[in-house]
C-alpha cells in the first residue's frame, strides 16, 4: 500500500476522513435548511391570516363606546318610564 500511494497514506487517510466529515455535516444540515424553508412559508401564511383577522376585528375597538352609549340610552329610557309611572 505504501508503494501505491508513494508513502502518502497518511494524507489519503486524512482526505478520506475529511470527506466523510463533510458528507455527514451536509447530511445533517440539508434537512435543517429544508425544514427552515417550510417554517418560513408557514410563517408567511400565519402572518397573512393574522393581518386579515386584525382587519376583520378592527371594529371591536369601538365596542366599548357602543356599550357605553347603549347603557346611557337604556338608563334614560328607564328614567323616562319611571317619570311616566311605568
Amino acid at each position: 500500500m505504501t508503494d501505491f500511494f508513494g508513502g502518502h497514506t497518511g494524507w489519503l487517510l486524512g482526505y478520506v476522513i475529511g470527506l466523510v466529515v463533510v458528507l455527514v455535516v451536509v447530511a445533517l444540515v440539508v434537512p435543517i435548511l429544508l425544514l427552515a424553508g417550510r417554517i418560513g412559508g408557514q410563517a408567511k401564511r400565519i402572518n397573512t391570516g393574522l393581518q386579515t383577522a386584525e382587519k376583520n376585528t378592527a371594529g371591536l375597538r369601538k365596542l366599548r363606546i357602543t356599550i357605553e352609549s347603549a347603557t346611557n340610552i337604556v338608563a334614560g329610557l328607564n328614567r323616562g318610564r319611571t317619570k311616566l309611572g311605568g
